[in-house]
């Protein structure tokens, strides 16, 4: 079977297809036939040697969301058999033809459920839903600062603080297109959150106030102004470091105006909260399937074209999803 692999760190150029004997499911193990392969930051991040929550032992397969079929499985597996569509989660390996997932890492679909959609269910979905329910805890009449508004997690995070029932987002998109689409996903205005001055627009957007909820993906610079834009008793909610940039927070600037600041790594809620993480998985079908929640393909690349989909995320050239179908 056909896999992309990295051998060492760098630029997307590093993702090479190879050749490797096809696995075999062990017991409570399911081997899927992949369909569609999510690409993720996390994937770029992994790729190039940053600083990431987790391993990454070379070679390395990228890739942590797929959705495709049982094409067998291992003992003590009940309550999935062969031909089920089903999503799986995993530490790494998505970027394949087939894969081996864990049993309790894999779900069953609905028959008529998008695999494309299925594909970016956690990584992007459930991220943006425990951010907004669970972390943010975005309220009726809240007002909400979206970073990346078009991207994967923030594409999800509109329509989410919609259902939640903000009465205010404010998109941050680095393009006059981009903001465009942040407007028709949902959001009520957009702002270039490149300027430096995005903050002083959010508080004239909020009366002065600032936003009751603040996203933070960048990090850096781009932390201090999120803190700038945060309303008092907001809740800023940290979940990536794109610029690979520190910042600085003396927690006293904190106290004045009862502020708080949280992190988020959606591994670590599968890995410690369950239960939880599962019933927003859960959750996100059902949204899916109401129609209530529009999932956004930005585009499809078979797996030679790995580089490509890694170089469109890493430009910020993404508008929604980026996925890979191993089989095209």
């Amino acid at each position: 079977m056909r896999q992309v692999q990295f051998s060492e760190t760098g630029g997307a150029d590093v993702l090479k297809v190879v050749d490797v004997v096809r696995p075999e499911p062990g017991p409570n193990q399911v081997l899927v036939r992949v369909e569609s392969a999510s690409v993720n930051f996390a994937d770029v991040v992994r790729r190039r040697g940053d600083p990431y929550p987790a391993p990454t032992p070379l070679p390395a397969v990228p890739g942590s969301e797929v959705a495709g079929f049982v094409e067998a499985v291992g003992e003590n597996v009940e309550d999935l058999a062969v031909g089920d569509p089903v999503f799986g989660s995993l530490d790494l390996g998505g970027y394949s033809e087939f894969v081996i997932t864990e049993s309790e890492r894999t779900f069953k679909l609905p028959e008529d459920f998008d695999l494309d959609v299925a594909c970016t269910l956690v990584v992007a979905g459930v991220t943006a839903y425990q951010i907004i329910t669970e972390v943010a805890r975005v309220n009726v009449g809240d007002s909400v600062f979206i970073p990346g508004a078009v991207g994967g997690v923030g594409s999800y995070a509109v329509q989410i603080a919609r259902i939640q029932g903000a009465k205010l987002i404010i998109a941050g998109a680095s393009s006059n297109d981009r903001r465009a689409q942040a407007l028709a996903n949902g959001a009520d205005y957009a702002v270039d959150y490149g300027l430096p001055s995005w903050p002083d627009e959010v508080k004239k957007l909020t009366d002065g106030k600032g936003a009751d909820v603040v996203l933070d993906m960048i990090g850096g610079d781009h932390f201090e102004q999120c803190l700038a834009a945060l309303a008092p008793f907001g809740r800023l909610v940290v979940y990536g470091n794109v610029s690979r940039q520190s910042a600085t927070l003396k927690p006293t600037q904190l106290l004045g105006l009862g502020q708080s600041v949280a992190g988020y790594y959606v591994g670590q809620w599968f890995a410690a909260r369950p239960v939880e993480s599962h019933r927003a998985f859960r959750t996100l079908v059902g949204l899916v399937q109401a129609r209530r929640l529009k999932v956004e393909i930005s585009e499809k690349f078979p797996l030679e074209r790995a580089a490509d989909a890694h170089r469109l995320i890493e430009q910020r050239r993404a508008i929604g999803k980026t996925i890979l179908k191993p089989w095209a």
